[in-house]
């Protein structure tokens, strides 16, 4: 071959290896969402030989198998949609990185879940169906088949289209639907119901108005100031004082219910203590961290950076010692019922439950967890270290103030209502000040006000699929176990 010849056959290859390689990136990322239903699939195929290997051929074992491979499948949904409201704003305000956020999430999440999380759980869910209405066993293990299938079927589809919706409420419409489908209308308590659909309300409101007045008092008391570092210096170890008051008395409340049960007035007191002395300690550290940043807004997400990812991951831990019985909650009334021929309101967890729902949570997280991460940090408004960290706060503070107040409240809510709150505070920030600088403004230059009002910064697309999602969770779910319950019951039993 003459030298023309691989002069001209060079550039030929090249453009085919080219292709090629384009081709394989092509697949590689078609096929990434195939390998997390894979790997799934693999999780749950070994949730139910384990639970398999561990009845082994007791009566009834065949209903536990199946039980631990729909509990499963709702631990990796929770993993995949919940866990996105403690990290998504510490993710949008770029304090951690999205490997990073999955990573601690996971670690903590998988921690609150296995040290923390309860050993007695609802299996009735706070009395939303009388006990004796599913006394029979088989009754009792066929409701609560259904209650974990649709909700978990429920919080897969609220994922996919991109709707953090509250993994409680789905378990409870689960339950409320396989309590009227076996039982009838009557068998449901229809106030302990009432009260759950006001908490729809309730939880976003106060997580939205406690997040933005908070963001108020930054901007009050740090930002709109001359002197921004000395104002930080001054008010930033209160506002972590705050933060560690309130994400003590919320662990303590929500979080240790397996270490020990304390009462409302306890953690609050457990919080104080603890909040005086982290604000305390936080004043050094604040002052040497603070030194020769510049008297600009940049140089405060630097001292609000830490104690975000501080109370994401504390977030994570209390998330999963408190919903991972949303998973393993009716497959532990499953195999209580298979021991005991009956079912019960209350059942202890055993061990290997408890590590489905943990690991479940962890998988989820990280396979399917990033696209609501994302959607919930950067996607509903613009976050920074500051407005993300209004956000955690009010999670804790809001749960606080429902306990005292007796509220029933999401967790899930709360966070999302936090987000909204803080972008809607600054719409309306944002419009006061244009006003103020039109009447200094010549009329020539002035903006109508048609065109500021266009100018929004939060996304009312996802406003309106994040409500429309909240408000049919229960029914939706509801329904789906319905269907599923009379599914179940055509099969031998």
């Amino acid at each position: 071959m003459s030298n023309q010849d691989e002069a001209y056959d060079w550039p030929t290859l090249d453009r085919d290896l080219n292709r090629l390689s384009r081709l394989e990136i092509a697949t590689m990322y078609a096929a990434r969402p195939l390998i997390g239903v894979g790997l799934s699939l693999v999780f749950v195929a070994v949730a139910a030989l384990a639970a398999g290997l561990i009845v082994g051929q007791a009566p009834g074992g065949l209903f536990v198998i199946v039980a631990a491979a729909f509990g499963a499948y709702m631990a990796l949904n929770i993993g995949a949609n919940d866990v996105a409201n403690n990290m998504g704003p510490a993710v949008g305000a770029r304090a951690l990185s999205l490997a990073g956020a999955i990573a601690i999430a996971a670690v903590f999440e998988s921690a609150g879940a296995l040290l923390a999380g309860g050993d007695v759980v609802d299996t009735i869910s706070k009395g939303i169906v009388a006990p004796e209405s599913l006394a029979d066993g088989h009754v009792f293990v066929t409701a609560m088949l259904a209650a974990l299938l649709s909700a978990a079927l429920w919080v897969n589809l609220a994922t996919f289209i991109g709707a953090p919706v509250s993994t409680t409420h789905s378990v409870v419409g689960g339950v409320m639907g396989a309590g009227v489908a076996a039982a009838g209308l009557g068998a449901v308590s229809w106030p302990t119901m009432g009260a759950i659909a006001a908490s729809w309300v309730i939880s976003p409101a106060l997580g939205g108005v406690i997040a933005a007045a908070m963001l108020a008092f930054i901007k009050w008391k740090i930002i709109y100031v001359e002197d921004k570092i000395t104002a930080a210096r001054r008010w930033v170890p209160v506002l972590i004082g705050v933060m560690a008051s309130a994400f003590s008395a919320y662990l303590a409340l929500k979080g240790l219910k397996r270490v020990l049960y304390i009462d409302l007035g306890a953690a609050v007191l457990i919080g104080i203590a603890v909040g005086i002395l982290v604000g305390a300690v936080s004043v050094p550290l604040i002052r040497r961290q603070s030194a020769g940043l510049e008297n600009r807004n940049r140089s405060l997400k630097i001292l609000f950076r830490m104690p975000l990812v501080i109370s994401a991951a504390l977030l994570s831990f209390a998330h999963g010692a408190n919903d991972v019985a949303n998973a393993v909650g009716p497959l532990a009334a499953i195999v209580y019922a298979q021991q005991t021929g009956g079912g019960a309101a209350e059942v202890a967890i055993p061990v290997w439950v408890m590590a489905i729902g943990a690991i479940g949570i962890s998988f989820g997280l990280v396979l399917f967890g990033p696209k609501l991460i994302q959607m919930v940090g950067s996607q509903i408004t613009k976050l920074n270290p500051m407005r993300a960290y209004c956000v955690a706060l009010s999670a804790a503070v809001t749960v606080i103030a429902a306990s005292w107040l007796g509220l029933p409240v999401s967790s899930t809510h709360i966070a999302v209502g936090g987000v909204f709150g803080v972008g809607f505070f600054r719409e309306w920030h944002a419009e006061r000040r244009a006003r103020r600088l039109q009447q200094n403004r010549p009329p020539a230059k002035r903006i109508p006000a048609e065109e500021r009002k266009r100018r929004k910064l939060v996304r009312r697309s996802h406003f309106l699929t994040i409500a429309a999602a909240w408000i049919i969770t229960v029914p939706a779910a509801a329904v789906l176990s319905a269907i599923c319950y009379y599914a179940l019951s055509l099969l031998p039993g």
